[in-house]
């Protein structure tokens, strides 16, 4: 992955490889699809799913792996063991998952349900 600037959420997917920025492309799909009242933006050079001004959801790519970030270490410590026991590896604030990740739709949908009833 390249240290560019980029100018938009297309801009940092195309920077990828296809099989990274298609995962990540499918995340963000499944999420809007499901909550058509979010937004994708770009945020500190990446891709980041919004609510207004709050952030909901994060995704990036690494050299080995892509990482999801619902913005909430109360979150992600809630859903840790979950996690753990389904494979992911889990750090405070993200978790890891392959570059050709089948998109898991009800993990998606329920890690944005709990960081939505966080901020409401």
């Amino acid at each position: 992955m390249s240290s560019s600037k980029f100018s938009s959420v297309e801009d940092y997917l195309s920077s990828l490889d296809s099989e990274k920025g298609n995962t990540l492309r499918n995340v963000i799909d499944v999420i809007l699809k499901k909550f058509p009242e979010l937004d994708c933006k770009l945020a500190w050079n990446v891709p980041q799913i919004c609510k207004d001004s709050d952030y909901i959801f994060g995704v990036s790519a690494l050299k080995r792996h892509l990482a999801l970030a619902p913005w909430s270490a109360k979150v992600m410590d809630d859903f840790k063991t979950r996690l753990e026991n389904e494979g992911y590896v889990v750090k405070k604030h993200l978790f890891q998952i392959p570059s050709d990740w089948e998109v898991d739709e009800k993990l998606l949908k329920d890690l944005v349900i709990a960081r939505l009833a966080e901020l409401s």
